[in-house]
């Protein structure tokens, strides 16, 4: 199960390369809602899954109703802005703290 966790694939939604257990984490407990769909021709992703999740995991995930394309971009650019936030609040500690050494 662990070789599984460390394959890498290109992301068709970030646009980038993700490792297996990305995707099976993507959602939190859920795993993403494309993940059978791009690794399904690695190896058999479903059965993978329905041995690894729980009985009540995977009807979560199996019953989980994908949002429309305007929700999952305003999702996108909300998570987006949050980082930029982090960001700059961690840049401008950094800041504050050597002016505040620069003070002695």
């Amino acid at each position: 199960m662990k070789l599984y966790r460390e394959r890498i694939i290109r992301c068709p939604r970030l646009g980038g390369e993700v490792p297996f257990s990305y995707c099976e984490r993507e959602a939190g407990d859920l795993p993403c809602r494309q993940v059978v769909r791009c690794w399904n021709t690695g190896f058999p992703v479903e059965e993978y899954l329905r041995e690894t999740l729980t009985p009540e995991v995977w009807d979560r995930f199996c019953s989980e109703v994908p949002k429309d394309r305007m929700t999952t971009l305003l999702d996108i650019v909300e998570s987006a802005k949050q980082r930029q936030k982090k960001q700059r609040e961690t840049v401008e500690k950094r800041l504050n703290i050597g002016s505040d050494h620069s003070r002695d």
